[in-house]
């Protein structure tokens, strides 16, 4: 058997699909994955997949490009015939997706975040939920990461009979195991990880970085993550400003995000709409508390014993949702983690999406 993978990012799937991808190929199954070429599609390789890399631009419609994209697609399929196709991510849901039901062959839609484009009304909005209408009519299974996304798509009716809600991507435990508490003998820190743009909520963390420092000398704040290339102009200065002020410690793209995080004491993630949270499972699972808005994809990740919920885009909910937990002792704090890795093992195993994508070879 021949599978198919179209994504839009070669680490993306590493991090949170390794153990789909590898369950495939260890039943015998040839695995291909199309996406673009980068320097972490040789982790995939490793894997045991075989890699096709495509022309495909993860932001913005460009009609043009956007058709090129979908051309390629119908000439992958046309070339290797795969048994099944799976997709994640908007553009290659969509014309991955029309490019398989063009050529009838089976696939599977992965709607990992509606973005801001589908969830505002407008001509592109509309233009988007036509497309999702055609590609998910004729779908095996189109997985949902959370119930907000599930039900904002069924109520303009779409995916009514073939939907399937997962856990996310899951966590794998055994690669974030609980971490003791680290010791606030030398103050809290708080630790952002995301892809710095505006609707990972870059700017609410920025603001609170500095308020909250200027008010509290004990209190650090830390950022790991890359900048997405329209944003750096943005930001950058923004950021550089608050680490020569010794608000921030900003640690750009690292490769030992779990190490970072365990040495931190709360996690914040300010995003203004997400599939279902990695970062907040992470958090949890290692045994950190967690502050995080209120939108779908995120309120998933926590209880109202592992984490606190505010507002997106606000940045005064955020620095009273700091607040808080600031005046909270170091056990209370504890307590949030210990609560938080509870919550991720009774419900976002990743074993639970293995078997959902493993259900379709059946």
């Amino acid at each position: 058997m021949k599978i198919l993978i179209l994504s839009n990012y070669a680490n993306g799937l590493f991090l949170f699909r390794k153990e789909v991808i590898s369950s495939f190929i260890q039943k015998g199954t040839e695995v291909l994955i199309s996406v673009p070429l980068d320097e972490n599609c040789t982790k995939l390789e490793q894997l045991g997949a075989r890699m096709i890399f495509c022309n495909l631009e993860r932001h913005g419609m460009n009609p043009i490009k956007d058709f090129k994209l979908l051309r390629e697609y119908q000439s992958l399929l046309k070339n290797e015939k795969p048994d099944l196709v799976l997709t994640y991510t908007i553009k290659p849901n969509l014309y991955g997706g029309i490019a398989a039901r063009s050529r009838k062959i089976p696939y599977a839609i992965n709607i990992t975040g509606l973005g801001t484009a589908l969830e505002n009304p407008g001509l592109l909005g509309k233009i988007l939920l036509l497309l999702y209408k055609y590609v998910t009519s004729k779908a095996l299974r189109v997985f949902f990461q959370n119930e907000g996304n599930l039900q904002f798509m069924q109520k303009h009716k779409i995916a009514l009979q073939n939907a399937h809600l997962l856990p996310g991507s899951g966590i794998n435990l055994k690669e974030h195991p609980f971490c003791p508490y680290p010791s606030e003998e030398n103050g809290i820190r708080f630790l952002a990880v995301l892809r710095i743009m505006k609707d990972k909520g870059i700017e609410e963390y920025l603001y609170a970085a500095q308020k909250i420092t200027e008010l509290y000398p004990n209190i650090h704040f830390e950022l790991v993550g890359e900048y997405e290339e329209e944003s750096r102009s943005t930001y950058e200065p923004m950021i550089q400003e608050l680490e020569a002020q010794g608000h921030l410690t900003y640690y750009g793209h690292i490769d030992n995000v779990p190490e970072v995080m365990a040495n931190c004491h709360i996690l914040i993630h300010p995003s203004y709409h997400e599939g279902l949270s990695n970062v907040c499972l992470e958090a949890a699972a290692c045994g950190r508390g967690v502050l995080t808005t209120d939108v779908p994809g995120c309120r998933e990740t926590v209880t109202s014993q592992s984490g606190i919920l505010f507002p997106a885009r606000s940045k005064e909910a955020l620095l009273e949702a700091i607040r808080t937990v600031i005046s909270y002792t170091p056990e209370e704090r504890c307590n949030m983690g210990k609560h938080g890795r509870q919550h991720v093992e009774e419900h976002f195993n990743r074993k639970i999406v293995v078997d959902a994508y493993q259900n379709l070879l059946s």
